[in-house]
């Protein structure tokens, strides 16, 4: 007989690629990792896993077993979540992950909503980038994540998480004032392809939203200048010290006397967010408040 809790361990290592991340994921010691997992394979009788010297990667019989755990693991979501419609669930705490851009247009919006009409769901915020919340979802960390499609990211159709789309929007140049471009009515991309950049760090999701706009465009951007802080990217921009592309939602509310912002001539690069929680989960009558939220804060922005 295979234990769940162990199929929770072979879904972190797949995640987490070694013993120690999926152990800190999952608040365990390698060793015990390792104990759990040579359990699993003894159970099994396969071996699942080889290690290496980059960590650890499923053998055929770990995928195999692996694809069986996301349908058991989602299946022990939906009956924990029909227990806690049975107790009526109309108390709790919910733990939500969610970028600062999230948090400020769709989130504390929810929080607001959900305090008048469902005041006995109490929720925690915590600050995580989009291509963190996902695994702080799959690890158990956190209930619901609040995250930006990028490059990796699980498909929409991935069988261990569920996904609501909340919104999209646009990224806008921002440029110098005296930049060349900076008259036009609308910045075509190509025209930046010599500027130095100012951009986020790599594996932050807009990371990659900015260089795969400018690779369409014929170019890669010479990210000069890094920060995850669009208050600091808007800042350089000020100082002419390189261009950038900013979501559009991130420049409400900042000084952008120093800078110019266009929007980008043709289909723009879009970050596209949406809410996560695990498959099986979205019915749980804690979430499910807190999804309708979510969706009634981002249509309202239009």
């Amino acid at each position: 007989m295979i234990e769940a809790r162990r199929l929770h361990i072979l879904r972190a290592l797949a995640d987490h690629r070694t013993v120690t991340a999926a152990a800190a994921a999952l608040y365990l010691t390698p060793s015990a990792v390792s104990q759990q997992l040579a359990a699993l394979e003894q159970e099994t009788g396969h071996r699942l896993v080889e290690r290496g010297a980059r960590g650890v990667r499923l053998t055929a019989a770990g995928d195999i077993l692996l694809g069986h755990a996301n349908a058991v693991l989602a299946q022990l979501e939906r009956a924990e979540a029909e227990l806690a419609a049975y107790d009526k669930g109309e108390a709790g705490t919910v733990t939500v992950a969610a970028f600062a851009t999230g948090i400020a247009l769709v989130l504390a919006p929810a929080l607001a909503e959900l305090a008048g009409s469902a005041p006995g769901i109490r929720v925690r915020v915590q600050d995580a980038e989009g291509d963190a919340s996902l695994l702080m979802v799959l690890d158990r960390q956190v209930d619901v994540a609040v995250a930006v499609e990028y490059r990796g990211a699980p498909d929409a159709d991935d069988p261990r998480l569920t996904r609501v789309p909340l919104y999209a929007e646009p990224f806008d140049a921002v440029l110098p004032p005296g930049h060349p471009l900076a008259g036009a009515a609308a910045v075509p991309l190509a025209g930046l392809a010599k500027d130095p950049w100012i951009g986020p760090y790599s594996g932050n999701p807009c990371h990659d939203v900015v260089v795969l706009a400018c690779e369409y465009a014929g170019f890669r951007p010479r990210l000069t200048h890094s920060s995850d802080d669009f208050r600091a990217v808007v800042a350089l921009a000020s100082a002419g010290v390189g261009v950038a592309l900013v979501p559009r939602s991130a420049l409400r509310g900042m000084d952008l006397g120093g800078v110019v912002v266009r929007p980008v001539d043709g289909a723009p690069p879009t970050r596209r967010v949406f809410a996560a929680v695990r498959r099986g989960a979205e019915d749980h009558p804690l979430f499910r408040p807190v999804l309708a939220a979510l969706r009634t804060a981002a249509s309202a922005q239009g």
